[in-house]
Parts: structure tokens; sequence; C-alpha cells
């Protein structure tokens, strides 16, 4: 996986390239984690973050949890759900995701709020190896 990232308050730009993992877990869900090399600000070298993925009602999207349980936001692909937004006081984050084929997707945050004012590209593909 590949991600952009932009501060477009103060012009910062960074880039995280890694590994996305997705493994069943005991609620018939995904456990999802990313591992890779981030270069943001004064930060440079390894980075993660995981989430909890479950299935909804339709078979088209997923309900994103962080791993305490907080629900996140709706994981979805039809037009009628390939977005969605979480409210992180004091700041809203509205993403957009994009099916690409059966193995790319890609997905962009747009932050914005007093505290933050980002933009985050990112694009998954699938490793055949």
């Amino acid at each position: 996986m590949e991600r952009t990232m932009r501060d477009r308050g103060s012009g910062r730009a960074g880039t995280f390239t890694g590994v996305a993992l997705y493994k069943p877990n005991h609620d018939g869900g995904l456990d999802y984690r990313e591992d890779g090399t981030m270069e943001w600000g004064d930060h440079a070298g390894s980075a993660y973050r995981e989430y909890v993925l479950r299935p909804t009602e339709d078979a088209a999207a997923m309900d994103m949890f962080f791993p305490d349980g907080r629900p996140f936001h709706r994981m979805g692909f039809a037009a009628t759900q390939s977005s969605d937004q979480h409210w992180c006081d004091p700041d809203t984050y509205v993403v957009h995701y994009e099916w690409l084929g059966p193995d790319e997707f890609s997905y962009v945050w747009d932050v914005r709020g007093p505290a933050k004012d980002l933009l985050l590209e990112s694009r998954l593909r699938r490793n055949h190896a």
C-alpha cells in the first residue's frame, strides 16, 4: 500500500509505504493491520495502525472499529456507500472509497476543522506473490 499525506495548513507533505494485512477473526469479520515506513515531519521510520472490520446487513460494506471497540466508519464500494464520515472532536474526517478492480482500491480522507486540515490518499494493491 502507498499513502500520501498533505497538511494543507502548513504545506508539509509525507508518505507511508507498507503492507496491509486482513485476517479473519472470531466474529466473522476481519482484523486489519498496516505495517510500513512513514515519513512525516520529524518522524522517519516504522509505523502501523490496526482496525477491526465487521460485516453489515449489506454485503458491499463493512463497519470499521478501532481495536478497543469504538466505532470508526463504514467502508463500502457501492455508489450509495462509498463515502462516510467520522467526528473526532474538534475535526471532521470524511472518507471516499473507490473500487479499482479485484486487486486494487483506493480511499481518500479529507480532514477539516480547527485542529487539522489534512488530505490523506491511499492506494492498496493485492500482492500475488
